[in-house]
């Protein structure tokens, strides 16, 4: 198992639960051998954090020649998270206990450029709507958002998004400040990178690119089991890479020859649409390749043969194990990925495709939310915020029984 998580002191609170979370341990007796501590100072975090309500005793495990062990588990339950996958014409919320599970979601077909106000209203909404037909009340503890642009990461205020027009310098977070939690934001192929790979890729391989093609395309960047934001934030842009050919195609961006402006999916409806198809988006062109239709299907493996031009570069560069290719076009069945193989295989290093897996999404449309989930909880319980959080249930306890 590739190590992609950062223990914090050896023993700590934060470390036990970690240890649980990540399968590693389900005992004491486990907790003991993994982090390299004595009994009795398992014995008493792990009290701790079963008064704080983070761990849970499931009942014993199977002796194997001493007395039966109870065994531990993660207490998913005690808390729910709100997320938002925001796209450029449509839109998924969610609300997620903290082990990742969807307890309920609602898609919409909402614009993001209809600005902010409008945008971020109907988010809050949903939210109020999810959470009022959810039959358990628990605690929300973070809220965590996904945009189709750029994002200062630290502060979650959108910077110059080519397809957001009304959102440049708007902090994301002040929206809902008065909800009184940690509210999250990072760009949409971002949290659909960790989605993807905290699902279903983590225990296997620590680096994965993910390429959403939809609207525009953009590139989320698992480095060391971690999602890569870069100096600025900027890491993964990889739709505003100039691709030969095309100097006289203008991008969004304002330059042109970039690759979103010849292979997104928007770029492929716009030439149908000119050859008198009726493509307005994405999901239009797809609409087509299901259909049988022969000229889209050319169109998205053509456009999928000059994406590969620029992924064989990141290829070189970065030597990832798994490239998922996601976004709306990735539904037109293998024709996207058929034209990525091709080139990428071609022009890559063969050290570096040896042993390269190019896949279509697992998750689906869902990657986003469960990402933005995964992104609030892994700030939720990392192992310093854990330890705070099993001190302060200790100090409450304190006080209500003196």
């Amino acid at each position: 198992m590739p190590s992609t998580t950062t223990y914090a002191t050896p023993g700590s609170s934060g470390q036990l639960l970690q240890l649980v979370r990540d399968g590693l341990a389900a005992t004491r007796a486990e907790l003991v051998e993994h982090a390299g501590v004595s009994r009795s100072v398992v014995a008493q975090r792990v009290d701790g954090l079963l008064s704080a309500g983070l761990l849970l005793e499931t009942g014993l495990v199977a002796s194997t020649g001493g007395r039966p062990a109870h065994q531990l588990r993660f207490n998913a339950d005690l808390a729910r998270i709100l997320v938002a996958d925001l796209g450029a014409t449509h839109a998924r919320v969610a609300v997620t206990d903290l082990g990742g599970r969807i307890l309920l979601e609602e898609p919409g077909d909402v614009r993001i450029d209809r600005g902010p106000d409008a945008v971020l209203d109907w988010v809050a909404d949903r939210f109020e709507d999810l959470l009022a037909q959810l039959t358990e009340e628990r605690p929300v503890w973070g809220i965590g958002i996904g945009v189709p642009g750029p994002v200062e990461h630290a502060t979650g205020r959108a910077v110059s998004p080519p397809i957001m027009p009304g959102w440049d310098g708007y902090v994301i977070p002040d929206r809902f400040r008065h909800m009184g939690v940690p509210v999250l934001v990072d760009n949409d192929v971002n949290i659909m990178a960790l989605g993807e790979y905290r699902s279903y890729w983590w225990t296997e391989v620590e680096n994965l690119l993910l390429i959403k093609v939809g609207t525009g395309i953009g590139c989320g960047i698992v480095a060391s089991g971690r999602i890569h934001h870069g100096a600025q934030g900027a890491a993964g842009d990889l739709g505003h890479v100039r691709v030969h050919g095309y100097d006289e195609v203008v991008c969004t961006c304002g330059n042109t020859g970039c690759v979103e402006a010849v292979a997104s999916g928007q770029a492929i409806a716009d030439r149908l649409r000119a050859d008198g198809y009726d493509t307005v988006d994405a999901r239009a062109v797809v609409d087509l390749v299901l259909a049988g239709e022969n000229v889209a299907t050319r169109a998205v493996r053509e456009a999928g043969q000059v994406l590969g031009q620029v992924v064989a570069t990141a290829v070189n560069l970065f030597n990832p194990s798994v490239i998922v290719i996601g976004g709306d076009v990735s539904y037109a069945r293998e024709q996207l990925l058929a034209g990525v193989r091709e080139v990428v295989y071609q022009r890559s290093l063969l050290l570096a495709t040896r042993h390269l897996q190019i896949v279509a999404p697992r998750l689906g449309d869902r990657a986003g939310i469960r990402g933005a989930g995964e992104m609030v909880v892994e700030r939720l319980l990392a192992p310093d915020q854990v330890d705070e959080l099993v001190l302060a249930s200790a100090g409450a306890t304190s006080t209500a029984s003196g």
